[in-house]
């Protein structure tokens, strides 16, 4: 259970952070933890993990944003967003705004022990009363991708998000021989992997018509294309997958160009999911605006945190889109927690990514919020209510590990 110490709001001078510190561990994977502290002796939390890349964030946040932090009202939790995003210059990034995030996030986490409220609270209460989650089945053909998802239906899952290997290729993306959680991170330097498009585009409409048929109509299916068709060939898949009412195909193309995503709305009614990648509102302006997209799945820890996450999420619900916000291994339980307690509060929710951490890692990160009937239910403990063991987190030292990169099978880099 994490500690849920609280204390009145006090004066700012109780208020002030005096202390900071980016904490680095690895328990069986890479997490980056920043830790700050008011004069009155509360502790907020903030995940600032960036996979593959940690000790970029880390370095950010030590030597160019904790010295601006201390002594500033840790209760003025927008102006010192705006602090370090406008006064930065070089903004945006995936590293500048997952260190934003990070502050971002333990200052909520501050305030919500302060006022002693669970941080869904903060924001403006219950939307609802537990929060629709998807786990991660695959199979290293269509037999055993079926088998993993009738695995997660019996675990009470509602959703699932089905991978499948790919004939020809060795190690196709999705498929993990982990019972819950998709690794990729295996390596000191990239994996280099290989990709052949015509297969895959082959066996993904027969993956789902084998999965329909095994499991019915009920459980809401998920896929995941991971960046890796051009527009064209993303459009005849959406196309050919409609017969199987996908919840969502995710990153069908790179999203860098908006007007992919306008081809594959001309030719199919899939619904489309993307943005687990982007940082700020303006990488999803464009499709939210022209209604190319119906989930955004920005993150909190790499979108800048809560209080930027708000703006894109009001954005979405503008056009009738719904968040679906990315939650693999790769962020810590503290970014979990954190957006469980969005995803209760906020209007236009659509469902949350929930991949199991390691028993290691959920020991190093105590949390109070609970898996139940295919939902997450986050806690009632004041903040976000997840917790740092330190003296457990030193017992495990960073370890370099970096994502694998993709070539086509003539040996062109493509995107992983």
């Amino acid at each position: 259970m994490a500690n849920s110490d609280t204390a009145p709001q006090g004066s700012v001078r109780d208020r002030r952070i005096v202390a900071a510190q980016v904490i680095v561990t690895c328990p069986g994977r890479n997490f980056v933890t920043l830790k700050v502290e008011t004069g009155a002796g509360v502790v907020g939390l903030g995940d600032a993990t960036l996979n593959g890349r940690e000790l970029a964030v880390a370095a950010y946040l030590e030597h160019h944003v904790v010295p601006n932090l201390i002594g500033r009202d840790a209760g003025r939790i927008e102006d010192l967003w705006q602090f370090l995003y406008k006064g930065a210059y070089w903004r945006r990034g995936p590293v500048t705004m997952t260190a934003i995030a990070a502050v971002d996030v333990a200052l909520w986490d501050i305030l919500g022990k302060m006022a002693g409220l669970p941080l869904y609270q903060l924001l403006g209460g219950r939307s609802r009363d537990g929060v629709l989650v998807y786990g991660h089945a695959s199979g290293r053909d269509i037999e055993e991708a079926s088998a993993d998802v009738g695995r997660f239906i019996s675990l009470g899952y509602r959703a699932v998000r089905a991978q499948c290997g790919v004939p020809g290729l060795a190690k196709p993306y999705g498929v993990t021989r982990q019972k819950n959680a998709y690794e990729p991170a295996e390596s000191e330097l990239p994996l280099e992997t290989e990709w052949s498009t015509p297969p895959y585009l082959d066996l993904v409409p027969r993956l789902f018509e084998r999965l329909r048929s095994d499991h019915g109509r009920q459980i809401e299916l998920l896929h995941d294309a991971h960046h890796r068709l051009t527009p064209i060939e993303a459009a005849r898949l959406a196309r050919d997958l409609e017969p199987y009412r996908l919840f969502w195909l995710e990153d069908a193309t790179p999203a860098e160009n908006p007007e992919g995503f306008e081809l594959i709305r001309r030719h199919s009614v899939t619904p489309l999911a993307v943005g687990e990648v982007f940082n700020a509102i303006w990488d999803c302006r464009a499709l939210l605006e022209r209604q190319l997209i119906d989930y955004i799945r920005t993150t909190i820890v790499h979108g800048g945190g809560i209080t930027h996450l708000r703006r894109i999420a009001d954005l979405a619900a503008l056009h009738r889109a719904r968040t679906g916000f990315h939650g693999a291994t790769d962020l810590s339980p503290v970014t979990m927690g954190a957006a469980l307690h969005f995803d209760t509060w906020v209007p236009n929710f659509g469902i949350q990514e929930y991949m199991q951490h390691s028993e290691q890692t959920l020991e190093v990160f105590p949390h109070d919020y609970v898996f139940r009937d295919g939902h997450l239910h986050c806690g009632e403990s004041p903040g976000h209510g997840v917790g740092l063991d330190e003296k457990l987190a030193a017992r495990f030292p960073y370890s370099p590990k970096q994502l694998p990169v993709a070539r086509l099978t003539d040996g062109t880099m493509w995107d992983w």
